[in-house]
C-alpha cells in the first residue's frame, strides 16, 4: 500500500499530468540519488497510479450515492434557487484551498471563516442533509468532498447548465488553512494578470479560468464586493452602475445583495459573457475577461455559443475537481463533515 503523499504541491500536479509526476520525481532522486530515494521515486510512481478518481468509484459501496444526492439538490435548489449557485462556488472555494479535499466544511482551521469567506460561502446545511441521508445508506464509505462534488455539478444542472460524470474517490482532508484560503482564492478586485496567476497555481489555464468564471451566471453578491467598481472603475456601463448604486450606497448597506448576472441570475447561460461586451460585468475581476486582454476572443466566442461554453466548463470543471485530492489511505472519510473524526 502506497503511503499518502505528504507534499501537497507535489500531489495536485501528480494528478494534473504525467510531465509534473516526473518533475516531483526528478525533485526526489536530485535530493540524493541514493537507493532508498529511488524507491521512493518507485513509489510516488505507483501511488501516482492509485491517485487517480473514477466515475464508478462507488458502483459497488454505494449504488445510490447519485439518486440520494440528487434528491436533496431538487429539493434545496427549489426551495431557494440560489443555493445551486452557492455550492457551486463552496466547491470552487474547497478546490483552491489545500485541494479538493473538504477542508472548507470543517469548523476547526479558519478556513470557512477566513476573509474570502466569512459571512460568504453558505449551503453547509444542504451538505450535512446529504451527508446523513448517505450515512444512513451506506456508513463510512463516501466523503464529504466527494458528496460536495457532486451536489455542486447537481446544482448547475438543476439551474439549466450542463452535466457530467463526476471523478470520484476523494478523502477528506483533517487540516484545514486560513491563510491559504487568503492567499490562493480570488478577490472580485483582482486584475487579469492576477486571476491567470492565481489559477495557474492550482494548474489551471487562462481557458479554464475563463470558462470556470462563467459560473457567475449565476448566483447573488453582497455590496461590499462591488462597490468599488460601481463607484470608481470607468470602464462600466453608466446605466448598469446606476441601477446597482440604486441598492449599494458609498457605505452602508455591505451585506444587499444583487444578482451577478443582471439578465438571468436564475438560470445557467450565457448571458455572463454577453454582460461583459456591453461592460455590464458585476465584479471588476468579471469585467478584466473582456478589457482589451487576452481572453477578450474567448469571451466572444462563449457569449454566441453555448455548446462551447458548456463544453469548456464541464471540461474545467473535472480538471479542478482534480486538483490536490487525497485518495486511498490519505486523510479519512468523515462521518461529520464539520469535525475530523475523533
Amino acid at each position: 500500500m502506497c503511503p499518502p503523499l505528504s507534499n501537497r504541491s507535489c500531489r495536485r500536479d501528480l494528478t494534473a499530468s504525467a510531465s509534473s509526476f516526473t518533475e516531483c520525481v526528478q525533485e526526489v532522486a536530485m535530493a540524493a540519488p541514493t537507493l532508498t530515494q529511488c524507491l521512493v521515486a518507485i513509489s510516488l510512481l505507483s501511488c501516482a497510479a492509485q491517485a487517480q478518481l473514477s466515475t464508478t468509484f462507488y458502483a459497488s459501496s454505494c449504488p445510490n450515492l447519485q439518486t440520494i444526492v440528487r434528491t436533496a439538490m431538487t429539493q434545496a435548489v427549489s426551495a431557494e434557487q440560489r443555493m445551486g449557485a452557492s455550492l457551486l462556488r463552496l466547491f470552487f472555494h474547497d478546490c483552491f484551498v489545500q485541494g479538493c479535499d473538504g477542508s472548507i466544511l470543517l469548523d476547526a482551521g479558519g478556513e470557512k471563516t477566513a476573509g474570502p469567506n466569512a459571512n460568504s460561502v453558505r449551503g453547509f446545511e444542504v451538505i450535512d442533509t446529504i451527508k446523513t441521508n448517505v450515512e444512513a445508506a451506506c456508513p463510512g464509505v463516501v466523503s464529504c468532498a466527494d458528496i460536495l462534488a457532486l451536489a455542486a455539478r447537481d446544482g448547475t444542472n438543476l439551474l439549466g447548465g450542463p452535466t457530467w460524470n463526476v471523478p470520484l474517490g476523494r478523502r477528506d482532508s483533517t487540516t484545514a488553512s486560513a491563510s491559504l484560503a487568503n492567499s490562493n482564492l480570488p478577490p472580485p478586485t483582482a486584475s487579469l494578470g492576477t486571476l491567470i496567476s492565481l489559477f495557474a497555481r492550482q494548474g489551471l489555464s487562462a481557458r479554464d479560468m475563463t470558462a470556470l468564471s462563467g459560473a457567475h451566471t449565476i448566483g447573488q453578491a453582497r455590496c461590499t464586493t462591488f462597490r468599488s467598481r460601481i463607484y470608481g472603475d470607468t470602464n462600466i456601463n453608466a446605466s448598469f452602475a446606476a441601477l446597482r448604486q440604486q441598492t449599494c450606497p458609498r457605505s452602508g448597506g455591505d451585506g444587499t445583495l444583487a444578482p451577478i448576472d443582471v439578465q438571468t441570475p436564475a438560470r445557467f447561460d450565457t448571458d455572463y459573457f454577453t454582460n461583459l461586451l456591453s461592460q455590464r460585468g458585476l465584479f471588476h475581476s468579471d469585467q478584466e475577461l473582456f478589457n482589451g486582454g487576452s481572453q477578450d476572443a474567448l469571451v466572444r466566442q462563449y457569449s454566441a455559443s453555448a455548446s462551447l461554453f458548456n463544453s469548456d466548463f464541464v471540461a474545467a470543471m473535472i480538471k479542478m475537481g482534480n486538483v490536490g485530492v487525497l485518495t486511498g489511505t490519505a486523510g479519512q472519510i468523515r462521518r461529520n463533515c464539520h469535525v475530523v473524526n475523533s
